[in-house]
């Protein structure tokens, strides 16, 4: 019996052997994120990669790209063809545009995958919408359309908001409805009596510019437009965003020779020169970490924010330790960038595309690691009450993956925070998004192309500093629009309102 025993476990530790091998032997697949907050992701990495193990059959690195930081490591990764990156974060306003890197043939068509791996592809089609699959579905560099990546199911319409620091609003002696009254041409005082109370050092407005300047004119991204610094602008109408601005129509113009782009970098003047805003948001390298770092600080008083569905509940916003409310410019709307908002693409390059495949397959399909990858390891970044609402421990700190960039969020279990029925409430909120009149719509900028570069370039030097008020608009923006009109901006726009029509059947 003794030497039977000895036999079982002799062969239960071979068997043992023999599986950690083949864990060793597996590939490595490699994600490029975005927005993430993460210093420390070891026992999160441990608990996926003995999940997917068997399932995928390759091993997890995570590269969390930051808000300061993504652009430049994805752009490179796709110039350089670097196969070390299996599959990155893309989108329709991120450097590594979405619509342009699938033309160019830096992402991998995906279509035939679905049809290798009927029961990913099923249990993927099966947990997303029907029109985010079609949203992913564009040309290729052959000009035939195929799926280019798999989209997250997250907020499926737009919501700019300002986000408003109510503890100090109130400690001034303002409300929100004093902010709304006011509205972005009148907060001069608000701000004079925060400089008074917080100090010199201390900057109320922080603002993302470019989202600062579409809430003010109520203008949407164009989706297939520079992804850098974006050109062009449609209006629409703020009181029913179903339809278009009465002023302009139908039609695609020039961002920054409007009326009212003239008013708004002429109030931002105001503000920047009183010294409400930090100049470091004028400066491209230190713009968005300046931002982030201040809301997690909650040193601001008011700030710009393109809102998901029950942010506020969310740990970061809690961790600043201040009660906000996030004010709506307009109602929720429904364009062509925000389907493409989120995505994740497998890089052309990858040598391991199939692996990548079965795992954003299961990412975006199983509630278990998509709660993982976003909440950490129970027990460890978060415990679960007594109703089952996640609640999040102080680990929660260091592992703070951007949530609304990774995927299916509807798989997520409801927080405390949150309380009970929150997706389902998530659900019904995006459902009620109205949209805009020219959804649906891509501009293929292929042939104006340099054009684009070229304008890119301009903007590049003169918009951020715009949009920012440091610089005076009365002698900056008439020579922006020179320089955009010299490197080609008639012809940029002739051409995309020439699709816009084709479009709308005109």
């Amino acid at each position: 019996m003794k030497r039977f025993l000895s036999l079982v476990l002799s062969l239960a530790l071979i068997l043992g052997l023999c599986s950690f091998a083949h864990a060793d032997d597996l590939p490595t697949i490699t994600i490029m994120f975005h927005g993430s907050n993460v210093t420390d992701d070891s026992a999160v990495l441990e608990k996926v990669n003995e999940y997917i193990a068997d399932k995928v059959g390759a091993k997890l690195e995570v590269i969390w790209g930051t808000w300061g930081d993504f652009d430049e490591k994805a752009t490179n990764t796709l110039a350089t063809g670097d196969s070390d990156v299996d599959m990155l974060f893309t989108c329709s306003w991120s450097a590594d545009e979405f619509n342009t890197y699938a033309k160019n043939g830096f992402f991998e068509p995906l279509d035939e995958y679905f049809e290798k791996d009927p029961e990913f592809g099923n249990a993927l089609k099966a947990a997303l919408p029907e029109a985010l699959m079609q949203a992913a579905t564009v040309e290729g560099p052959e000009g035939e359309k195929h799926i280019y990546a798999i989209n997250g199911f997250k907020d499926t319409a737009t919501q700019n908001t300002w986000d408003i620091n109510v503890t100090l609003l109130k400690e001034l002696g303002y409300t929100v409805e004093d902010v709304q009254k006011l509205g972005f041409f009148g907060w001069g005082e608000i701000f004079a009596k925060a400089k008074e109370v917080k100090g010199d050092s201390f900057y109320p407005f922080l603002v993302e510019p470019a989202v600062a300047e579409r809430m003010v004119t109520n203008t949407i991204i164009v989706t297939g437009d520079s992804g850098s610094v974006n050109l062009l602008s449609y209006y629409m109408d703020p009181t029913d965003v179903s339809k278009a601005d009465a002023k302009y129509g139908n039609v695609l113009l020039n961002k920054f020779a409007t009326d009212e782009y003239a008013a708004f970098t002429k109030q931002m003047r105001e503000y920047y020169q009183a010294g409400y805003i930090n100049p470091a948001l004028a400066v491209a390298e230190t713009s968005n970490d300046t931002r982030t770092n201040a809301q997690k600080e909650a040193a601001y008083l008011i700030g710009t924010q393109s809102y998901a569905y029950g942010y506020e509940y969310s740990a970061e916003v809690i961790a600043r330790g201040v009660e906000v409310q996030f004010l709506p410019c307009t109602e929720p709307y429904v364009d062509t960038t925000v389907s493409q908002g989120a995505m994740v693409a497998i890089n052309s390059a990858s040598q391991h595309p199939e692996e990548s495949f079965r795992f954003l397959a299961l990412l975006n399909s199983d509630p278990y690691l998509m709660t993982l990858m976003n909440y950490g390891v129970e027990g460890v970044h978060y415990t679960l009450d007594d109703e089952g609402l996640v609640v999040f421990t102080d680990e929660r700190a260091n592992y703070t993956p951007w949530t609304n960039g990774m995927g299916n969020v509807t798989l997520l279990p409801d927080t405390q925070a949150e309380g009970k029925g929150f997706r389902e409430s998530f659900k019904e909120f995006y459902a009620s998004g109205k949209a805009v009149p020219v959804l649906g719509f891509i501009f293929n900028n292929e042939p104006v192309a340099n054009e684009m570069a070229a304008l890119a370039n301009v903007a590049a030097q003169y918009a951020l500093a715009l949009d920012c008020g440091a610089v005076d608009p009365e002698t900056e923006l008439p020579a922006f629009l020179e320089a955009l009109n010299g490197a080609g901006m008639d012809a940029y726009l002739t051409e995309a309102n020439a699709q816009l029509s084709a479009f709308l059947g005109k």
